[in-house]
């Protein structure tokens, strides 16, 4: 009897609940419809009144969709007696899940979390043109890492200019001959690299000191307040200027005018003849020159690989910046929004949690139902219709009035047989009540709506 009590009063609560559950479902429903339209509004594209109206239909068709394929659910799946159909019904709610995440999920997540994934690709997008601003100015920058030893260079071929023209220190006679004249000619050379290097740092810090203004300006957009698309907008007339002085700092650095002055170094050497006044002289002065010369291409050399090193530093890859919507941001970095995911997706979804409550509930009641004995199961209503039914024979019979003893006692030497009249009558009386009773199954039980 306890199951029996327990049965019925499951069957109680869940018809007190059919109310609620349908203000849940209706709930969930505008909720999503309301989402949604705010994510379609995001994606579409015209004028104002056209999107308004396209994103009202789209949502108010996704919110009685949602509402509809709940509703069949919570009615017809819990009646499900047998295993095949219920597995046949959770594979067409299975199916019907991802029909409505993808028709209504995903937006639900573009309204919840769209300009904070929009606001993220901004700031990845910086920190990507920061680190291109960097590595430009670094590569711009490199061929002054060779700046001390040209200027090193250059002062050592000008000392020994110098020496010799005032003492002849490499050939042991004084004087402006043909060693000093090439002397001379590669200092200069190697104060002509140095001035171009210097001057080149200059367009560089200008052009860095350039590229630190916009990334600043596309600081403040990224961390600023307010509609997220106009700021995305500016971030993008920002991202283009930055892209060409990076373009312009790639193109300023000097490595590759570097390489070519150190290889002409060795190639274009051109040694003076030997112009002394004696043979001895003058054979001193071609040791003096082929030593310069040997130096000079070891310099070269250096300069050479050096260079080779700067240029082979990595280059800036062409970066463009592409904006994004909110819904299109919210899938590109969708793993960055697990929360609001899960949020935009169980608004859609809760009702599989009633569907299967109800499941639960409706079993309970069966199992116990089968324990019920007859009498158990009859209810107050049916005993009230069951009295209906009694009266109403009752009444008939009184109609049709009794039957006297002096008419039953004159008629009964002609009662070899039943009269016709009296036994049509009789199958009248027996028609007329089995046409007044209301069958009643006991097996079966009216269940309330869910």
């Amino acid at each position: 009897m306890s199951e029996a009590a327990t049965a019925r009063r499951l069957k109680d609560h869940a018809a007190s609940l059919t109310t609620m559950t349908r203000f849940v479902l209706a709930t969930l429903a505008l909720a999503s419809g309301v989402y949604t339209y705010l994510g379609v509004r995001s994606l579409l594209d015209g004028s104002a009144t056209i999107v308004f109206f396209a994103a009202i239909i789209y949502s108010a068709a996704v919110s009685v969709g949602i509402y509809g394929f709940w509703t069949y659910l919570l009615r017809f799946l819990p009646e499900m007696r047998d295993g095949a159909s219920r597995l046949v019904l959770v594979a067409v709610m299975a199916v019907g899940s991802v029909m409505i995440v993808a028709m209504s999920s995903w937006l639900n997540a573009a309204a919840l979390a769209g300009s904070a994934a929009v606001e993220q690709h901004l700031a990845e997008t910086l920190e990507d043109y920061t680190g291109d601003l960097d590595q430009a100015n670094t590569n711009a920058l490199g061929a002054l890492s060779l700046l001390p030893d040209i200027q090193r260079a250059g002062e050592r071929f000008a000392r020994l200019a110098e020496d010799e023209r005032d003492s002849g220190a490499l050939t042991g006679t004084s004087g402006s001959g043909s060693v000093v004249q090439l002397l001379t000619q590669m200092a200069a050379q190697m104060r002509e690299l140095e001035a171009n290097i210097l001057a080149s740092r200059e367009t560089v810090a200008t052009l860095f000191k350039e590229g630190q203004t916009h990334l600043a300006a596309m600081r403040g957009l990224v961390s600023g307040s307010g509609p997220i698309a106009p700021r995305s907008d500016r971030f993008a007339e920002q991202a283009v200027a930055l892209a060409g002085v990076i373009a312009a700092l790639e193109q300023t650095s000097v490595a590759p005018s570097v390489l070519r002055a150190a290889e002409d170094l060795s190639v274009g050497f051109i040694a003076p003849v030997a112009d002394g006044s004696t043979a001895d002289l003058a054979g001193r002065q071609d040791v003096v020159m082929a030593t310069i010369r040997s130096s000079v291409e070891a310099q070269s050399k250096a300069l050479s690989k050096a260079a080779e090193q700067i240029l082979a530093q990595p280059k800036v890859p062409d970066r463009r910046y592409v904006p994004l919507s909110s819904a299109e941001a919210v899938l590109l970095y969708g793993g960055d929004f697990v929360p609001s995911w899960a949020g935009a997706i169980s608004i859609d979804l809760l009702p599989a949690v009633l569907v299967a409550i109800m499941a639960v509930v409706q079993a309970a009641v069966r199992r116990g139902e089968e324990q019920m004995a007859d009498t158990d199961r009859i209810t107050a209503a049916d005993m009230l219709r069951s009295l209906e039914i009694h009266d109403a024979l009752l009444a008939r019979r009184a109609a049709v009035g009794p039957v006297s003893p002096d008419a039953v006692a004159a008629e009964a030497p002609e009662a070899a047989g039943p009269e016709p009249a009296d036994d049509e009558d009789r199958h009248d009386d027996e028609r007329l009540a089995g046409e007044n009773v209301t069958p009643l199954s006991l097996s079966e039980r009216k269940r309330s709506d869910p």
